[in-house]
């Protein structure tokens, strides 16, 4: 089975050919980090029109690329959601109508799956059940993944993700856009201690997070001293410190009571140096493995969509009609695939 997936829920335009057989045969992305930096954060108007003028060129450079032409395709797979509904739009019409012209099926993919079997485009890959710590600029959720479709959550952010905590920081550390990124950079050249800010939650039983008071400290620290060149990357080290050690006690406390020995990491601040070393130590430690996808595949892609798709499509899962995009959508409320 060879599939096109499509990938626009915020701002990355992206398309991807996958084959069951021979693995991403192409995957192509555009970012609109420069479209949008001058604003500090996404303009959703912008983003649904750079996805109109670009999607279309990609579809046809992935298909050029994979040496692929419509009749060898079995599918077609796009982002539904959650997202910006404009973007989602821009990718589901397209989608739903090239795979109308090409007599395929078009299967509607959830965000979140998609990212979460990500590490199937590696080698080696998890099996299901394993447990999956699912962390990005949106979301900080731990999810025990029973199979394809069946996400039980166990805890998720009360209110910023680790990924808008590294943003913010980065921003009131005067970091351009995209701030995290750049923050962890910064961060290896700061001082172990030098900065101590709090680790929320720890102190509390469950799984859940909490980075708005991480935030808050942060601002303060930036307040409390003259922000010279040392300074500011001490901050750095201190933000990364205190999100990698929040998201490992917390990880490793749902390890331990699930007793999973997989263990997957993915999502954009998945490709954070530091939580992947932490992580990689101490599921070693325990007998364990974990997996990542590799960093190009941990923020929005579409071969994450791909995967999803194809294994749907592989189950027996055949879509409705119509384009429909969800803006929200827990991914408690995903199912398995039916025939």
């Amino acid at each position: 089975m060879r599939i096109l997936a499509i990938e626009s829920s915020c701002d990355e335009s992206a398309v991807a050919v996958l084959d069951e057989q021979q693995g991403l045969l192409a995957h192509e992305l555009w970012s609109q980090v420069d479209l949008h930096r001058l604003y500090g954060g996404v303009v959703p108007e912008l983003a649904s029109r750079d996805h109109v003028r670009r999607l279309l060129p990609l579809v046809r450079a992935a298909l050029e690329g994979a040496a692929t032409s419509p009749g060898q395709l079995q599918g077609v797979a796009y982002t539904a959601g959650p997202g910006l509904v404009g973007a989602l739009l821009c990718g589901a019409a397209l989608a739903r109508s090239l795979a109308h012209g090409w007599r395929l099926p078009a299967i509607g993919i959830h965000h979140l799956e998609g990212h979460l079997l990500a590490p199937l485009l590696e080698s080696p890959a998890p099996t299901f059940p394993h447990l999956a710590l699912l962390v990005s600029g949106g979301h900080t959720m731990l999810v025990e993944a029973l199979a394809l479709g069946d996400y039980r959550l166990l805890g998720e952010t009360r209110d910023d993700a680790a990924g808008e905590a590294f943003d913010k920081s980065a921003k009131l550390l005067g970091l351009p856009y995209p701030g995290g990124p750049q923050l962890a950079e910064l961060a290896g050249q700061g001082r172990p201690g030098a900065c101590p800010l709090p680790r929320p939650m720890l102190d509390r039983p469950g799984y859940e997070f909490s980075f708005s008071g991480l935030k808050t400290a942060v601002l303060l620290a930036v307040r409390a001293q003259p922000l010279d060149a040392q300074r500011r990357a001490d901050i750095a080290r201190g933000v990364q410190d205190a999100v990698v050690d929040v998201l490992c006690a917390r990880t490793l406390r749902a390890v331990a009571a699930t007793g999973h020995r997989q263990l997957v990491v993915a999502g954009g601040v998945g490709a954070n140096r530091e939580l992947r070393a932490r992580l990689q130590r101490e599921m070693a430690a325990r007998g364990g493995q974990v997996f990542f996808p590799r960093p190009e595949f941990c923020t929005d892609n579409a071969a994450m969509i791909a995967v999803a798709g194809l294994l749907r499509l592989k189950a027996g899962e055949r879509p409705g009609a119509g384009s429909e995009v969800r803006a929200r959508w827990p991914l408690a409320e995903l199912r398995p695939p039916l025939p």
